[in-house]
């Protein structure tokens, strides 16, 4: 009887062990406007998330750090390192989606502004973006693409892709299968831990919004 299979490898190959990381809260976070391409800072409370989330992943053997290059995702990324010894790799590929006009804007704002646009974006519609924004399919597209590219660079390594809600959203959609306009039901929590594996061309989810590294957060944070 030959060895018994590696838990890190599926069919097609080695599989690459992927962290997908959102960054830490913003003020923008906190006021629910969206921030998309608008180059938004940590807060208090997302410097505070980002070390945590560097601690809780210090042991995990990760060779490898690729990062959106929006400040919110990069300053996340960086905590990693300093924990790791492993350098930022920052790759555009990795950005929320543009949202146009939207960016700025609460929801509620976006209601009372664009009626329109606000319905269409509510449906998901897979064509739309809003006013100067990426239509929801070639997010979707680049997204998933980039990630698929970066973990086959590591086949039978660990890598930490930091990034933003947006881009989570495509790749659990990528991993379980769920189409572009169904309604989301998952949660997408800053700084949280999702556990993808890759192998083959293929992605499977492993563990998705583990945030019990933010637990004990202080009253002020």
């Amino acid at each position: 009887m030959g060895p018994a299979a590696s838990p890190h490898t599926l069919l097609g190959g080695e599989a690459t062990r992927v962290f997908a990381l959102r960054h830490g809260q913003t003020a923008w976070n906190a006021a629910q406007r969206i921030q998309g391409h608008t180059d938004e800072p940590l807060d208090d409370t997302g410097r505070w998330q980002a070390a945590r989330l560097a601690q809780a992943l210090a042991g995990e053997g990760i060779t490898a750090i690729y990062s959106s290059d929006l400040l919110r995702a990069h300053a996340t990324a960086l905590a990693l390192a300093a924990t790791t010894g492993v350098a930022v790799n920052t790759d555009l590929r990795l950005r929320e989606r543009a949202f146009g006009r939207f960016e700025g804007a609460t929801f509620t704002e976006i209601e009372q502004r664009w009626p329109d646009e606000a319905a269409r974006w509510r449906r998901r519609e897979p064509g739309f973006g809003p006013g100067g924004g990426e239509p929801l399919s070639a997010f979707y597209a680049r997204s998933v693409a980039a990630v698929a590219q970066l973990a086959a660079r590591h086949p039978g390594q660990a890598i930490a892709v930091v990034a933003h809600g947006g881009v989570l959203d495509c790749l659990y959609r990528a991993a379980l299968r769920i189409a572009l306009d169904a309604p989301r039901t998952w949660q997408l929590g800053n700084a949280s831990i999702n556990r993808l594996l890759y192998a083959g061309g293929a992605c499977t989810l492993v563990g998705w919004n583990d945030a019990a590294h933010l637990e004990d957060a202080p009253a002020a944070a």
